[in-house]
């Protein structure tokens, strides 16, 4: 007799190996540093001196042998002393990110954005209808065809002709165009908490999530501050916060150019932001106003939402903020673009994107 068996006590074996167990928090490490192996290994040898991570056999100057050989670092031609994250390193703290916010996601789910009409889509349905002009070769049901031509034709002389072939009715899939938009302006980082990593973090396991599951969806990283402009997904571990204000109308107005040039019907963008915008172009000189609500700031922002909504582009805002004076503006863009607003703590972020990115692909609007 077996008895019980408690599952949550058993320990998955590769977690113990003392390589993976340092390999977890150097990547968690990694993204704090932006980028900064070397200080992202000060740290970790910092934390090893204090909490004993490793023993006499295996210690952080093995782990950093083994991250190289496994192709985890690599060394530019010209500075062999200064170690890079790899492409293949990249990609594992993708995969992370996307484990630790949203370790949920059904497979079974994944891959498509389906809707309740038919049409020339990728998902087959179990019915048939006559074949019409137009129609792709790879969908016509050949043994439907061939049986239709025995059957009008007869079997002595096979013939197959126009009105023979059937095709599979397909689902219309719809696809997604999605701008993210992250704050990096100076107060991302005021007050001594840090909330660029776990923007950082949502967008890398946005991109991760999208790209391996939806690949005919788009999704474009934007930061803003004074300015804005489009990252790329490998440039993600490496933002910076920096001496900025937020210029929320430079950010929106580049989502916007963006989202004009993809051809898919389904477009939206999300805004994640800890403060009010504090900052607009005009003309050439920058017009920047940190005291409260400014009013020439604030309508512009509104004037712009309310653009975006004739534009049928929804904007859903994650506030990382709790002052009721933001969360009024927050409230009053939100109206002016009939888009959403979440306001959230940083450990809850995440999961508020999947949930609401998931929702909003199956509607069309």
């Amino acid at each position: 007799m077996i008895g019980w068996r408690f599952s949550e006590y058993f320990k998955n074996a590769e977690d113990d190996q003392p390589f993976n167990k340092l390999f977890n928090l150097f990547q968690e490490l990694i993204l704090y540093a932006s980028g900064d192996v070397k200080e992202a290994l000060s740290w970790l040898t910092e934390l090893d001196r204090e909490l004993e991570l490793t023993d006499e056999t295996y210690g952080v100057p093995d782990f950093i042998d083994d991250l190289i050989d496994q192709g985890y670092l690599q060394a530019p031609p010209d500075n062999l002393d200064k170690l890079e994250l790899s492409s293949k390193l990249e990609g594992a703290i993708r995969k992370k990110a996307l484990t630790d916010l949203f370790g949920k996601i059904k497979k079974s789910k994944r891959g498509s954005h389906n809707t309740k009409q038919d049409g020339r889509g990728d998902e087959y349905t179990a019915d048939l209808r006559p074949y019409e002009f137009g129609d792709k070769l790879e969908h016509v049901a050949i043994t439907e065809s061939i049986k239709n031509a025995y059957i009008n034709h007869g079997i002595e002389q096979f013939e197959l002709r126009y009105e023979d072939l059937e095709v599979k009715e397909t689902y219309y899939q719809s696809q997604m165009s999605t701008v993210l938009m992250i704050d990096i302006s100076h107060s991302m980082i005021l007050y001594g908490e840090d909330r660029i990593t776990p923007a950082k973090k949502i967008a890398l396991a946005l991109s991760e999530y999208i790209t391996k599951s939806f690949p005919k969806d788009t999704l474009d990283i934007i930061v803003f501050g004074d300015d804005a402009w489009k990252v790329e997904v490998r440039d993600i571990p490496y933002l910076e916060v920096g001496p900025f204000h937020t210029n929320t109308v430079a950010g929106l107005e580049l989502a916007q150019e963006i989202l004009r040039r993809r051809k898919n019907p389904n477009k939206q963008i999300f805004m994640i932001t800890d403060g009010k915008p504090t900052c607009i172009k005009r003309g050439k000189k920058y017009y920047k106003n940190s005291f409260g609500l400014d009013r020439m700031i604030v309508n512009r922002t509104l004037n712009l939402a309310n653009k975006l909504r004739k534009l049928m582009i929804p904007v859903t805002t994650f506030m990382i903020a709790r002052d009721p004076y933001l969360m009024e503006f927050v409230a009053h863009f939100t109206k002016a673009n009939n888009g959403k607003a979440f306001y959230s703590n940083i450990s809850g972020l995440g999961e508020f994107i999947f949930r609401d990115y998931k929702n909003n692909k199956n509607r069309r609007f």
